[in-house]
């Protein structure tokens, strides 16, 4: 068993550490990741289970989560191409509550106007990913949530940061899309066609 501890790590380190482990490791061997957040270990099964590997999670006596993957292929199958991961796509990246800068109650009033008129659009982008002050517009209470339902419902994806939902203590209260780290947002904004930045 390989064990790596990952401990105090912010994303997306646990999840590179695990892919070179497992990239040194022999098909069937067991790749032992130690993580200290729900977040992280959520991170390590979806890469486990994206690139079809075995794994589980438990929490360990001391509060741990501890995830084992059992290695397949070696490193190059754990890599996903850029072009794989957006498809040539077009991604919205949301890093604040306002759009603009200089009066942010105006910010605001155009980041919702913004939002709105996306979900109206004939070209809709792939996904939209939101960090930083922008994970607030995901959330309960936003003025937006009726038009990025809208969105995800036409199937545009719609990813907040986990790092930044855990930092403003607003996790709980996500209300639209899905929960993302930062080697996603990293691999989604490398990969895309084109990136928006409002």
């Amino acid at each position: 068993m390989i064990k790596v501890d990952a401990r105090g790590m912010q994303c997306p380190i646990p999840v590179v550490r695990a892919k070179e482990a497992l990239g040194n490791a022999s098909p069937g061997d067991t790749v032992q990741v130690t993580v200290d957040n729900e977040i992280a270990s959520q991170n390590l099964c979806k890469m486990a289970a994206h690139n079809g590997l075995e794994y589980q999670s438990e929490r360990d006596a001391s509060g741990a989560f501890v995830v084992r993957i059992v290695a397949g292929e070696r490193a190059e199958a754990l890599q996903t191409p850029p072009a794989a991961a957006c498809g040539g796509a077009t991604v919205v990246a949301v890093a604040s509550r306002t759009m603009g800068t200089g009066d942010d109650a105006l910010g605001a009033v155009l980041m919702k106007g913004f939002l709105y008129a996306l979900a109206g659009l004939d070209r809709l982008p792939d996904t939209v990913l939101f960090y930083n002050g922008g994970a607030f517009l995901t959330t309960e209470g936003s003025a937006s949530l009726e038009d990025l339902r809208l969105l995800e419902s036409q199937g545009v994806e719609i990813l907040t940061c986990g790092t930044c939902l855990d930092h403003y203590g607003i996790k709980q209260k996500l209300a639209v899309g899905g929960v993302t780290n930062m080697y996603a947002i990293a691999e989604k904004l490398v990969g895309a066609a084109k990136v928006i930045r409002p």
